[in-house]
C-alpha cells in the first residue's frame, strides 16, 4: 500500500479534475507524466472516485474519439487504462487487421506478454500524439493480466486489433508511446494516411516510403 503522503496528492488531483464537470484534458506529448512509468494501483482513490474516474475517462476517450486511454493521459500517474472498440469498419479492414468489438472495460495494473512469435504491423496513431500515425509492429497476441475496477483478476488472451489496444495502453502506464516502437519513415499526418496509406495493410506505404515490414 501507499503511503498516506503519496496517496492524498493523488485523490486531490483527481477530484481537481474532476470539479469542472466535463470532460478530461488529454495530455500531448512532451509532458513528462507520460515518460514515467505509473504507480501501481493499490486503493489510492476511494470506491466512490474511483468510479467517477473511469466515467470520466470513459467519456473523454468516447468523446475524443480514441479505443482505448490511460491515466497518464489526463495526467494522472497511476496504472489504470480503460479500452473499448466498437469496431465500425469495413469488413475487409476488419478481417485484415483482425478488428472486432470490444466491449467497455477497465485495466488495473495490467501487464502483458506475448503468446508465440508472429508480430503484425499497421498504422496506429495516439490521443497525446494528435495529427499523426505511424507503422507499428506489435505482438499479434498477447496474454493480458491485472484486474478490473472491482479488484477481480483478470487473465486474458487477445489477439488481432484487441491485442495491439491493450499493448498500447499497457505501454502508457510504463512511459512508452507508440512512436518508440513505430517505423520513423512511415510517420505520416492523418491527412497524409487518408489520402495515400488508406489500404487495410501498410504494404505499398512500406515500399514507398522505404521502410520494411516483420
Amino acid at each position: 500500500m501507499a503511503p498516506p503522503s503519496d496517496r492524498a496528492p493523488l485523490a486531490e488531483r483527481v477530484e481537481e479534475l474532476l470539479a469542472t464537470g466535463g470532460l478530461l484534458p488529454i495530455v500531448a506529448a512532451g509532458r513528462p507524466v507520460l515518460r514515467h512509468a505509473t504507480q501501481p494501483y493499490d486503493g489510492q482513490l476511494a470506491p466512490a472516485l474511483l468510479a467517477r474516474f473511469i466515467e470520466a475517462m470513459r467519456d473523454t476517450m468516447h468523446a475524443a474519439p480514441g479505443v482505448g486511454l490511460a491515466a497518464p493521459q489526463v495526467g494522472v500517474p497511476l496504472r489504470i487504462a480503460v479500452i473499448e472498440d466498437p469496431a465500425p469498419v469495413p469488413e475487409e479492414v476488419a478481417l485484415i487487421r483482425g478488428r472486432v468489438p470490444q466491449p467497455f472495460r477497465v485495466l488495473v495494473n495490467p501487464s502483458y506478454e506475448p503468446v508465440g512469435t508472429a508480430r503484425v504491423a499497421f498504422f496506429e496513431g495516439c490521443l497525446s500524439v494528435p495529427g499523426w500515425q505511424a507503422v507499428v509492429a506489435r505482438h499479434a497476441e498477447v496474454r493480458l493480466r491485472g484486474e478490473d475496477e472491482h479488484g477481480r483478476a483478470l487473465d486474458e488472451v487477445f489477439t488481432g486489433w484487441p491485442a495491439r489496444i491493450v499493448q498500447h495502453e499497457t505501454d502508457h502506464l510504463d512511459g512508452t508511446l507508440y512512436l518508440d516502437r513505430a517505423e520513423l519513415r512511415s510517420l505520416s499526418t492523418n491527412e497524409a494516411v487518408a489520402a495515400l496509406w488508406a489500404q487495410p495493410a501498410p504494404e505499398a506505404a512500406a515500399e514507398a516510403l522505404g521502410f520494411e515490414l516483420p
